[in-house]
């Protein structure tokens, strides 16, 4: 279970990271300009917000369960990533985007799967 939850955890984690930074320091024009084409539909507050709680979760994930410091906070942030990401599919549904960007249904399943792990 500690090698499955590490595997998971750190490729989440990592993918997590790498999106909500995108989203921190880019600005909303190049975002847009980049592919993201969700991005139009959101204020810049709201993508900032994004990415930082992408950001957060990702740490969440890695932090509490490395460290032995309130554990419980990693299955925690599983499931808050989770829900993040069924918005981001509804986000995604709701355009009518290609079914290519089922990136983040991917990623709630993984986080969900962490979830479970961390509990187990």
């Amino acid at each position: 279970m500690t090698t499955a939850y590490w595997i998971v955890a750190g490729l989440t984690a990592l993918a997590f990271l790498a999106a909500g930074a995108f989203k921190l320091v880019r600005p909303k024009q190049a975002l847009a300009a980049s592919g993201l084409a969700w991005v139009e539909d959101f204020s810049p507050a709201s993508i900032k917000l994004i990415g930082l709680a992408e950001v957060v979760g990702a740490v969440g994930l890695v932090v509490p369960a490395a460290t032995g410091v309130a554990p419980v906070l990693s299955p925690v942030a599983a499931v808050c990533l989770a829900l993040l990401m069924v918005g981001a599919t509804v986000v995604h549904v709701r355009r009518s985007e290609p079914p290519i960007s089922a990136g983040p249904l991917v990623l709630s399943v993984a986080a969900a799967v962490l979830g479970f792990l961390a509990i187990a």
